[in-house]
């Protein structure tokens, strides 16, 4: 594709892609968990079967390669994202029968598949249709409106859900409704990627330097230079802030008698929701824009130190166990500001290590063990906290970021990778 075709109309499909790729993850992984709670679903069938429904985001690799070498991107995820909205469209129907939980899972289990197809086709898409430059600089915005997906997700609908549970007073008319109303939104999403998404790319068979087959395009992903070094920093990069994000809500919400800052849920949702997304947003597009001046090199460091820097400020909260609203809200604007503009960093990484001719199954697989590395030490957060207390849970959490500092010196890419001067070869 010439320079002239790529970042076509890239300022309408870049945010509404993402944010299409943002609802079902945020409605399978944790939206999810607050419907079946009250519905009366006991605790432990709760974490069990929602915790499985992670599991496609994990193993995606597996079948990039078919998406990379079978029709365009831009048909795989129009197609998904049909999918997924027939998905939601069956739980909310099946949510009224006496066969609901399994019913509705089975339902989360195919929206949960095509959400990673689509997460495999759209990042690919994004590759293809932008040139480097703008890869890195359109970063920050189409992080941030993922996140604003996010919000919609877990914010928006749950409030509805809420607001009909006490129009009706009765729960699983609610979340009938609820995801009905889902599935009308990702069909919504669907139509306008269908009109706002150019048709840029070729078919797969015009391409003659690509694998033409399963295995080569796996396996030519292990072939690349220092991926071994390059598979452990992926999976050390978020160490500290994958158990952080899972136990910052918890630490606000527990009672004082055991470490936490007894919160309510309005005050905790409306500090992430308000100001931690605005500063989630302006960190992600600032880091973007940075990249894309000055190339990753020059950031890398300084967005390390950013995204785990300020895990210190959630063990001086627990410390000295003050609930001074000013300092919890400091702490997590800064935390979110430092979240977004050091994730930017670590996004142009991943694309930078999927580069080749199969960069789409390739990125694929990077972010499959971003998510393994997101998961595992997810897992085991709330053990680790139980053992050490919220005090000497975020010390620990701080401690866990060293690794990736360590990595950082051996690991090799081009300095200027994401800036204008490198995109010469496209």
């Amino acid at each position: 594709m010439s320079i002239a075709k790529k970042d076509k109309r890239a300022w309408v499909w870049v945010p509404i892609l993402y944010f299409t790729q943002g609802i079902p993850y945020i409605l399978i992984v944790t939206v999810s968990v607050i419907m079946y709670k009250r519905l009366g679903v006991g605790n432990a069938e709760i974490g069990l079967y929602t915790s499985w429904l992670y599991l496609p985001w994990v193993l995606k690799p597996i079948w990039s390669p078919f998406v990379d070498l079978n029709g365009t991107k831009r048909k795989w995820f129009l197609a998904m994202q049909l999918l997924v909205s027939l998905a939601f469209l069956g739980i909310g129907l099946s949510l009224p029968t006496n066969a609901f939980f399994v019913v509705s899972l089975a339902f989360f289990w195919m929206a949960a598949f095509a959400s990673a197809t689509n997460d495999i086709a759209s990042d690919g898409y994004y590759m293809i249709g932008l040139t480097q430059k703008k890869q890195s600089f359109f970063i920050g915005m189409r992080s941030t409106f993922y996140r604003l997906a996010m919000v919609t997700g877990q914010g928006l609908l749950v409030i509805f859900a809420g607001f009909l549970e006490n129009q009706y007073g009765d729960n699983t008319k609610a979340w009938s409704l609820t995801m009905i109303c889902a599935a009308v939104l990702m069909l919504v999403l669907t139509i306008s990627n269908f009109f706002a998404a150019p048709k840029f790319e070729t078919a797969p068979n015009q391409n003659s330097d690509k694998p033409n087959n399963f295995w080569e395009v796996f396996a030519s992903f292990f072939r690349k230079k220092q991926i071994g070094i390059a598979l452990l920093f992926i999976l050390t990069y978020r160490l500290g802030e994958s158990q952080l994000v899972k136990m910052a809500s918890p630490f606000l919400l527990d009672e004082k008698e055991v470490g936490g800052l007894a919160y309510s849920t309005e005050a905790v949702g409306t500090i992430y929701g308000t100001v931690g997304v605005i500063m989630l947003s302006l960190g992600g597009i600032i880091g973007g824009i940075l990249i894309s001046r000055d190339g990753l090199k020059k950031w890398m460091l300084p967005m390390l130190l950013s995204l785990n820097l300020p895990n210190i400020l959630y063990a001086m909260l627990a410390i000295t166990k003050t609930s001074s609203l000013v300092a919890v809200v400091g702490t997590v604007v800064v935390e979110q500001f430092g979240y977004g503009f050091g994730f930017a960093a670590f996004l142009i990484y991943l694309i930078y290590i999927a580069e080749g001719a199969s960069k789409t199954s390739h990125y694929a697989i990077a972010t499959g063990f971003m998510a393994l590395g997101m998961m595992l030490p997810g897992m085991l957060s709330g053990y680790i906290q139980e053992w050490l207390g919220y005090d000497g849970f975020f010390v620990w959490v701080v401690i866990a970021a060293l690794p990736a500092f360590l990595l950082l010196k051996f690991l090799k890419y081009p300095a200027d990778y994401g800036k204008k001067s490198a995109i010469t070869h496209e």
